[in-house]
């Protein structure tokens, strides 16, 4: 009935083999399937679970606004109470609009910071993920500045004609693209660390090159935060990484668990979009008053404190990982953090880019992905994601997780014994 039997090809095992689990409820730290069976969860809805599953302050805000009405088509003061929070968590964004993915967050960024330019040309990095709009879904050509191909059946050429790809964390080959295209470009869009090729974060100066490249040329930049936004700290992550972000997309977190993004920046750029401006965006479910209960509540929890803790967690969940690995003397596994989130790699040393992350060792990965599930870590069924830990976990599901996982590396040993 379902296309592969699920919404989203993520889900799918598609890159590990065999057939996607099937979850009846989550607890915590904790996913539970339709079987009865409990695993530690490593995934956390994609990084859009940062509290927990089923925290109970979120459900109860859940509960008692859907009392309420779930939907009223018109504008309510939940969405200004969340919109707030925001503001003063990320001041950057002096005006935002909701909408309900991040995909509609990044596509609605890209045409404003067109409208607001007169441009139409866009540079993204090979291996971001920006949502699945069709002038996003670009592969690099045979060059560095030539014209973009089509990622995906359906999109016809023409549509990322206008989308320019350069390698993540090649400050040269981007200048390449601004000398060959600068007067004609919109804006570049970025991920201020990769998340969609494993974990890969910028190298030094790369966001601050960037930033530096765009703005010369009289573009923007947009920084695409749907998964970074408020994981790493209260509020955003590319201003400590040296960047100066006109727009940015939100997503995940925000919600609470709950369908909910964002986009927003700097004024001048979002009084351009409608009703007060020329550049048209719209959303029947937008700013849903329980999805915007369940952000406004989440964002609540999530003070220094939680984040010290939870990056303490992950600290430990890494070594714990790490220890795994050694004492399976498992060559060739390499694990990158930033804090609560955790790429895991089969590769001699951390991918820079996605072409060196295309080289990991898929077929170990989907050893190791496969026992762990068996021994109940359900990790993403990908070797080109991102693990994430939620403020659920402790001491406790760290201590369980390096005994669960001590088979999973036994299977991924180069030689597959």
């Amino acid at each position: 009935m379902l296309p592969g039997g699920v919404d989203s090809p993520v889900r799918s095992f598609v890159h590990v083999g065999g057939v996607p689990v099937f979850f009846a409820r989550g607890d915590g730290a904790r996913l539970v399937d339709v079987d009865g069976h409990r695993y530690l969860d490593l995934v956390n809805s994609w990084g859009a679970i940062i509290l927990g599953h089923a925290a109970p302050s979120v459900v109860r805000a859940i509960e008692r606004t859907a009392r309420e009405g779930l939907s009223f088509g018109a504008p309510s003061p939940r969405e200004h109470e969340l919109a707030e929070q925001i503001r003063h968590a990320a001041p950057e964004l002096e005006r935002l609009r909701f909408v309900n993915s991040g995909t509609e967050a990044t596509m609605s960024a890209v045409r404003v910071a067109r409208g607001f330019t007169g441009r139409a040309k866009i540079v993204k990095f090979a291996g971001g993920y920006h949502g699945h709009s069709d002038g996003l879904l670009a592969r690099a050509g045979s060059g560095v500045a030539a014209q973009s191909l089509p990622d995906s059946a359906g999109v016809p050429a023409p549509t990322v004609a206008t989308t320019l790809v350069a390698p993540y964390n090649d400050l040269d080959a981007t200048r390449e693209v601004f000398e060959e295209h600068g007067e004609e470009i919109a804006a570049v869009i970025v991920e201020p660390i990769a998340a969609n090729m494993g974990l890969v974060p910028p190298v030094d100066g790369f966001l601050r090159g960037v930033d530096r490249l765009v703005h010369t040329a009289g573009g923007l930049l947009i920084a695409d935060e749907v998964i970074t936004g408020f994981r790493l700290r209260r509020g955003l992550i590319h201003p400590t990484l040296g960047a100066r972000a006109d727009l940015v997309a939100l997503g995940k977190i925000i919600g609470g668990g709950l369908p909910v993004a964002a986009y927003g920046g700097r004024r001048d750029v979002m009084e351009t979009v409608a009703p007060i401006g020329p550049v048209y965006q719209a959303g029947t479910l937008a700013g849903n008053p329980v999805a915007m209960a369940a952000g406004t509540a989440t964002l609540a929890r999530l003070t220094p404190a939680l984040y010290d803790r939870l990056d303490r967690v992950a600290a430990e969940a890494a070594r714990s990982i790490q220890r795994c690995a050694d004492g399976q003397s498992v060559d060739g596994f390499t694990l990158v953090r930033r804090g609560s989130m955790l790429g895991l790699f089969f590769a001699d040393h951390p991918p820079r880019n996605e072409v060196e992350a295309a080289r990991t060792d898929r077929a170990r990965f989907a050893r190791f992905f496969h026992a762990a599930l068996d021994a109940g870590v359900y990790l993403p069924p990908s070797p080109l994601e991102t693990a994430f830990l939620s403020a659920a976990w402790g001491r406790g599901e760290v201590a369980d997780l390096e005994r669960r996982l001590a088979g999973a590396f036994r299977a991924a040993r180069r030689s597959g014994r």
